[in-house]
Formats: C-alpha cells, structure tokens, sequence
C-alpha cells in the first residue's frame, strides 16, 4: 500500500499532471466479490433491497432474483448474504467555500460514522477537495488516524475568509470547486488496486466548476474499478446544490443519494449507508458474452417481488484482451 508521502510525490510528476488532463485509458476492472470467486470472468454484485417503507430485506433467497446482461438472461452461479465482507471505503469531503458553515457537521458526521461502520478488516481513507484535492489519510484500519485525517479539513477559498492548502494533488490553476476531479482520482488512482467490496461516501452539494474531467469520466472510474458512491447532498440553502448531477452518478454505480439539510437528517444519512454496507447481497454470473471487448455492459437484476427495490450498479466494463 503506497504511503502518503510517496502519493503525494507522485501526484506533482509531469504524467499525472498529463493524465488529469486527458481522459483516463481504458483499465481492466478490478474483479469485485469475495475472494473465494477469483475468477475474471465471474461478475459480481453487491445489491441492497428495501422495500415500500425502505425497510432493509434481508431473508431472500437466490430464486427471487433474475440478472440480465444487455437484455440476456444471466444463470445465476453465486450467491450469499454479505455482513462479514471486508469494505475498502473512500471519505470525500467537500472543503470549498460552499461548505463553510456545514463543515463542522460534517467532520462530526464522518467521524462517527467510520467509527460506527468500520470493523475489522475493513480500510479507509479521507480525502477533500475545493480549489485542490487533498489525501488527508491513506488506507488503514486505524480509526484514530481516520478521526485525525478529518479534522484536518479545512475550508479553502483561495482567499477571503478561506484557508489556502497546497494540496498534495494540485490542480493549476483552478478556480473551482474539483468535486469530478476527487472521485475519479479516489477510485482511477486509489481503489482502483483494492479487492472485494468498495464504496466512496461524498459529502458534497454536488457542485463542480473547476474540475479536468468530466462527470462522465469520474462515473466510468467507479463503475470500471467496481466501486459504489454514495452521496450525501449537504449544502447551505443559500448556496444550493445539484442534485441532479448527484442522482447521475449515484444511480450509475448503485449507491444512493441523500439529501442533508440539518445536523439530525446528516447523521440518519449515515445511519442508513452504514446499515445498505452491512446488509448486502452477493450475487455472481458468468456472462454468456465472453468477448473480451472492453465494452461497457448493462445489468437489470429484476425481483419475483416487484414492490421492493433493488440498489446495485447498472453495469460493468469487460475485460480487454
């Protein structure tokens, strides 16, 4: 696992300058699931099913889901109720000036959260982005560490009542927030080498106007490194926020979006991704299209029981010989 002190070096080489210019190269995903099931060709997903009240369902069965890829019928060939699973978790912090009266919610918010969530074998890290992106704290199971990561966030306007931070991945010349630029860079550069389940939770408004990448880019990032994002939506009204930019990305890589407007629903927000992390199922396939394309593919898991909803990613890139 690379230190922080060697990301943070090579964050300020010429390549990777070059790189958060230029769209990211086709990757080869990183095979998600337990790691039992190693296998290339296997898919997994990791699905969450409520139902009308948005009670978790936890006592289905593999006969009551159906799997579709590209409108073809998928055998099922894995399946399990997922609570011990290792989680590898992102922490996005949004630090621009957006965010200066909510921010200590939010570090209140995150702290507990991880300490609520993490168990053992899971890893973390902080990350926060405004006019720069800043890892605050590598992946370790080391929850102190993680608490002391997120308070070291601070707000950065480049000037006025904001704090300057050199950012350990700078971003020339920005003049805005780099929401895309924090969660491609999270999962292209990050999560991209981890196994097994993967998640990012963003606390954000959800607005971006300094980033290199496009929305598009940082989605395709999480969906090829098979990570979930959720977002929780946390803003001052009198700043707003783009919910539908946080839909976008939440509904293309099966997490959730939650909208945040007092201290109370913040901390039920987490409740509810903390229960989705720990209330999963596991389902496996082999794809009856074995073309190593690297094309995106479209997943539909559909239920016998059409009143409850299911949450998982709506595809995945394969392989590329």
């Amino acid at each position: 696992m690379p230190s922080l002190r060697k990301f943070a070096a090579l964050c300020v080489t010429p390549v990777l300058a070059a790189a958060m210019a230029l769209p990211a190269l086709p990757q080869e995903p990183t095979a998600q699931g337990p790691t039992i099931k190693t296998s290339v060709n296997l898919v997994n997903l990791f699905v969450t099913v409520r139902d009308k009240s948005k009670r978790i369902v936890t006592d289905l069965k593999q006969d009551d889901f159906k799997v579709a890829e590209d409108n073809q019928d998928q055998k099922i060939a894995f399946f399990s109720k997922e609570v011990t699973l290792p989680i590898t978790l992102g922490l996005l912090m949004d630090t621009s000036g957006s965010e200066q009266y909510m921010i200590g919610a939010i570090q209140d918010g995150a702290s507990s959260f991880l300490n609520r969530v993490m168990r053992k074998g899971d890893e973390a890290m902080v990350m926060t982005f405004d006019l720069d992106v800043d890892l605050l704290s590598d992946f370790t199971d080391d929850r102190s560490q993680l608490n002391r990561a997120i308070r070291k966030a601070q707000i950065n306007t480049g000037g006025g009542g904001g704090m300057v931070t050199p950012g350990t991945i700078p971003q020339s010349g920005s003049k805005g927030t780099n929401f895309y630029d924090a969660l491609y860079l999270a999962c292209n550069e990050k999560l991209s080498t981890e196994a097994g389940r993967k998640a990012v939770v963003v606390l954000t408004d959800a607005e971006d106007n300094g980033s290199k990448v496009r929305v598009e880019e940082a989605i395709e990032a999480a969906q090829r490194t098979d990570t979930v994002v959720h977002i929780l939506l946390v803003y001052d009204p009198h700043y707003g926020a783009n919910a539908s930019i946080a839909k976008k990305i939440t509904d293309e890589t099966g997490g959730r979006m939650i909208v945040v407007n007092s201290e109370k629903h913040l901390q039920e927000a987490f409740d509810q991704i903390s229960e989705e992390l720990r209330s999963q199922y596991t389902l496996g396939y082999y794809p009856t299209n074995s073309a190593r394309d690297g094309k995106f593919r479209k997943i539909k898991i559909d239920l016998a029981n059409h009143d409850l909803k299911v949450l998982a990613r709506k595809g995945y890139y394969a392989p590329k010989s």
